[in-house]
């Protein structure tokens, strides 16, 4: 099998060859063969390959990316060149786009480092970046010098980059801004205020307008607490500013029983502007604080003290604008009442064609808020064949407010009635329940002489609401003055007699001890057993007669001062008498006990 018969004689006939591969990537001797990133070497050759990112350009030696697909739409942002600070990639074409909504115009600002490849006899002939905006274009840009600021006219634009084969070049950057279409500085109208306070105002820009305190902003007729103007695309305002208008806090509200008095002569209600509630003659406020109001900023009438509270004006019921002097004679030949010594007290004046059908009657009552009157039920009563207990029509009935002499009626003020109301357990045989109601047709007004009376405490309340025996009280009427007339009975109508001889034209009163429940049932019990003294009842007079009430003082109060809160307070009112004359000696007039009906009372009113 070998020519030689022996292996080492034959070896000096070999020839040993040895083969050695070139690295091209490591030989730089030709340029144009190197890789743009990575080099990889195979015997008899080698292949290039790119980063990440990246793609291997038809040459396969260089390294190109794509970026033509970038449409940037915020209002601000950053573009450069890829690896930038680093050497940007050759054989590549990027175009970003930049769209912004209309109205705004797009603002370049180029880094100071600025690197592409230039040619130093053509412009820009291998590497370059170009802007268009509209029908605008900026560049070609090549070189180391920087464009610096460029200002477009156009929200949309395209920034086209352009690289060669060749070249290590740094590359570029650029922020890009907006700027808005300017709207004019808006003029502020007087007393307004407006945020934020800018020296220039451009697209998107607002202004929200306010008022000072004490004004009002006021828009196409609406008030508002502020109103916004936007900065439009075209550079203009969405709406004209709107107006400061003085705030008005409007009428002052009504307090029942109080006037206002404004502190200005024109009545003024606009800011700043003050007026204070007065309570009317014969009401009061129980706070006693100051009843001022001013017109504030916010649109309404303030007090220092209480806010927006109003004050509440009570009826200062039981104030006489006069004091009772310490000496006073009886009723029945007694003394004239000043006027306003007794401005609860009223004239009731009832015409009944089935009761008296040839004349009309008089009675008393006493006055317990601007609507409402309390008198005997007796005085109300309609006569019927049947003796039920029928009122008479509301129609029927005049009540005279203020009156001192009975020969004035036709100038004291007077009110028609509404309604009548008689206890539903009155009993026309005994006066049992006598009590009843009057509401006003229409509300009769306080003064020095119309005044309301206090109501006692229920008598169901451990307090002073029944007058202890021996206490005086002090009860008015226009009774007969004629100390030979009879009281009224239970056998007699409760009539004012129109003979002058007989009834007194003025306002007569007199005080009265109150007697003992015990001597009061005596003294009927002695006449006769019709004579029924219930619980309801209590007496009052002098065990030796010459003062009393008399006929005409029916539904008149029997009044005592309470000396706690010193006010004035109904305890009874003028029910009936004995038969003897007025002032007998033991016959003492009967009152109604007021406090057994406060409730009821107070059901109605």
């Amino acid at each position: 099998m070998f020519p030689c018969a022996h292996l080492f004689r034959c070896f000096h006939h070999f020839l040993f060859l040895s083969l050695s591969d070139v690295d091209e990537c490591s030989d730089r001797s030709d340029e144009d063969l190197l890789c743009d990133h990575y080099c990889h070497n195979y015997i008899g050759g080698y292949y290039c390959s790119c980063r990440y990112g990246y793609l291997l350009h038809t040459d396969n030696h260089t390294c190109r990316v794509e970026c033509s697909d970038s449409v940037f739409r915020e209002r601000s942002g950053v573009l450069s060149s890829v690896d930038f600070p680093a050497p940007y990639p050759k054989s590549s074409d990027c175009s970003y786009g930049i769209e912004v909504e209309p109205g705004f115009k797009l603002r370049l600002q180029f880094d100071p480092s600025f690197d592409i490849e230039d040619h130093p006899d053509a412009r820009c002939p291998y590497d370059y970046i170009k802007i268009t905006g509209g029908s605008t274009e900026f560049g070609p840009f090549c070189g180391d010098k920087s464009p610096g600021v460029i200002e477009t006219e156009s929200n949309v634009i395209t920034v086209v980059f352009h690289s060669d084969n060749s070249g290590e070049n740094l590359g570029w950057r650029m922020t890009y801004t907006v700027i808005g279409s300017q709207c004019p500085v808006p003029e502020i109208p007087s007393n307004a205020l407006i945020n934020p306070i800018q020296s220039d105002y451009s697209f998107k820009d607002y202004i929200v307008f306010t008022c000072k305190p004490g004004y009002k902003l006021l828009k196409d007729a609406q008030y508002l607490d502020h109103f916004q103007v936007d900065c439009g695309s075209d550079g203009s305002w969405s709406s004209r500013p709107p107006q400061c208008h003085t705030v008005d806090c409007g009428s002052p509200k009504v307090v029942d029983m109080a006037d206002v008095v404004f502190g200005n002569h024109d009545n003024s209600t606009l800011f700043g502007s003050n007026f204070t509630y007065i309570c009317r003659e014969g009401t009061f406020d129980p706070s006693n604080r100051n009843t001022s109001y001013t017109c504030g900023q916010n649109g309404e009438w303030t007090n220092s003290e209480a806010g927006i509270k109003l004050p509440n004006c009570l009826l200062a019921c039981g104030h006489p604008s006069r004091t009772l002097p310490a000496q006073v004679k009886r009723i029945v030949g007694g003394r004239s009442a000043e006027p306003g010594l007794f401005p609860w007290h009223v004239l009731l004046s009832v015409e009944d064609q089935s009761r008296v059908p040839e004349d009309r009657w008089f009675g008393s009552g006493v006055l317990l808020s601007e609507s409402w009157v309390l008198t005997a039920a007796h005085v109300l009563r309609s006569q019927r064949r049947d003796a039920s207990v029928v009122p008479v029509a509301p129609e029927h009935v005049k009540v005279y407010f203020g009156l001192h002499d009975t020969r004035d009626k036709h100038q004291a003020v007077s009110r028609s009635v509404d309604e009548v109301i008689l206890h539903p357990d009155f009993q026309p045989n005994n006066y049992n329940n006598d009590i009843a109601l009057l509401r006003l047709s229409e509300r009769v007004e306080f003064n020095n002489v119309t005044r309301p009376v206090c109501l006692p405490s229920p008598d169901n309340k451990p307090d002073h609401s029944s007058p202890p025996p021996n206490s005086l009280g002090v009860v008015a009427g226009w009774g007969i003055s004629n100390l030979n007339a009879s009281s009224s009975s239970l056998t007699s109508n409760p009539t004012l007699m129109a003979d002058p001889g007989v009834t007194s034209d003025l306002l007569q009163y007199v005080k009265l001890p109150v007697v003992s429940q015990d001597e009061c049932r005596a003294s009927y019990a002695s006449r006769s057993i019709t004579y029924n003294i219930t619980d309801n009842m209590f007496c009052a007079g002098f065990f030796e007669g010459g003062r009393d009430t008399c006929l005409g003082d029916s539904g008149g109060a029997f009044v005592m001062e309470n000396q706690v809160i010193r006010r004035w307070v109904v305890f009874g009112l003028v029910s009936w008498g004995g038969p003897e004359e007025c002032g007998s000696q033991r016959v003492y007039g009967v009152y109604t006990r007021v406090a057994k009906y406060v409730e009821w009372i107070q059901e109605h009113v």
